[in-house]
C-alpha cells in the first residue's frame, strides 16, 4: 500500500475510511454489535474503482481487526471480502464465535434501512 493513504474511523458513520490527498478513495461501512459482548460487524467494503488494486481494501480490513484488538473486542464479519480476508491472515484476524455472526446478521435483518 502507498504511505500516502490515512485511515480514519468514522465512528458515528458507522464507516472506517482511506483517505489519499484529502479525498476518500475506500471504505469499510460497518456496526457496532452490542449483544452477547461488542463486536464491530464490517457489512460492505468499497474502494473507488481509480484505486482498485492498491491494497487499500486490505489495509482498511487490517485496521478494522487492529481497532477490534485494541478496543479488546472482537470482528464478526458479514462482507464476504472481509470474510476472506481474515482467512488468508488468520494471525491477526481471530474466528468470531459462530452465535455471535448470528446475532449480527439478525442485528442487520431488523435494521434494513442501516446499511
Amino acid at each position: 500500500m502507498s504511505s500516502d493513504i490515512e485511515i480514519r474511523d468514522e465512528r458515528a458513520a458507522g464507516r472506517l475510511e482511506a483517505v489519499a490527498a484529502g479525498e476518500v478513495v475506500g471504505h469499510i461501512e460497518y456496526f457496532v454489535l452490542a449483544a452477547r459482548g461488542r463486536a464491530l460487524v464490517p457489512v460492505h467494503t468499497i474502494v473507488e474503482p481509480a484505486h482498485e488494486g492498491k491494497g487499500i481494501a486490505g489495509s482498511l480490513a487490517r485496521e478494522l481487526y487492529a481497532m477490534a484488538a485494541r478496543e479488546g473486542i472482537v470482528v464478526a464479519p458479514l462482507c464476504p471480502y472481509v470474510v476472506k480476508w481474515a482467512e488468508r491472515h488468520p494471525a491477526e484476524a481471530p474466528a468470531a464465535d459462530p452465535g455471535l455472526i448470528q446475532a449480527a446478521k439478525e442485528w442487520l435483518v431488523a435494521h434494513p434501512d442501516r446499511f
